[in-house]
């Protein structure tokens, strides 16, 4: 496509994630006239919207990133992996979220959580995300999933000071399908974990751990 004057775009390689950032600082809509149809077309292509006359600046930002295995699944998921896109807006934020290689048909809960393996700390239910008869599946997410994403309880039943939580962890909603795979290797009885609406989910399945700990692919993201 050829380049429209006053649209920019950059991509930057950082760390394990990959961040895309496209503007459009102050194009003109084209008039009437043969040269304006064309550079409307262009335009709208790309998803710039402007009013005759306008100056509207336009600014996404995205950062891209894997979730690999979490410790054990490569034994017996040996293909298991996915792959997320958090879209910054002026508001919050669009997290798009895509796993491959899993069981067929098999349900998952994702989660938003302080370190990507156990003991995984302070945690915050996402959504289910579904795989079709393919083991793939996608959910797509809005919210603040960013270096601004925090929790903090002042009191109640739990008392923490607020605490970032920049990390994905994904959990097999239901806790006798790994089992049965012989992801737990050794057990007698299918693991249980809180990693659900229920509480009652099976064991990790994918997490962040292909970032340090205190520097979880979210902390990257920026509004």
């Amino acid at each position: 496509m050829a380049a429209v004057p006053g649209l920019r775009s950059a991509q930057a390689q950082s760390g394990k994630g990959h961040r895309v950032r496209a503007e459009n600082p102050g194009v003109v809509a084209a008039g009437a006239g043969t040269a304006g149809a064309p550079v409307a077309a262009v335009l709208a292509a790309a998803g710039v919207t402007t009013a005759a006359g306008s100056t509207t600046p336009q600014v996404t930002s995205s950062f891209s990133f894997k979730l690999v295995p979490a410790a054990g699944i490569a034994a017996c998921l040996p293909k298991a992996s996915g792959h997320v896109t958090i879209t910054t807006g002026s508001l919050n934020d669009t997290m798009v979220v895509t796993v491959t290689g899993m069981l067929a048909k098999a349900g998952f809960d994702l989660f938003v959580i302080q370190q990507p393996a156990k003991p995984f700390g302070i945690s915050w239910y996402q959504t289910d995300i579904q795989a079709n008869s393919s083991g793939t599946g996608s959910a797509t997410v809005r919210g603040v999933f960013d270096s601004e994403t925090f929790s903090v309880s002042p009191g109640g039943t739990a008392t923490f000071a607020p605490t970032h939580q920049y990390h994905l962890g994904l959990w097999f909603n239901d806790p006798n399908v790994p089992f049965a795979l012989g992801c737990e290797p050794g057990a007698t009885s299918p693991t249980i974990t809180p990693f659900n609406g229920e509480p009652n989910a099976g064991i990790q399945v994918l997490n962040t751990s292909n970032f340090p700990t205190a520097a979880g692919p979210l902390s990257h993201v920026h509004r």
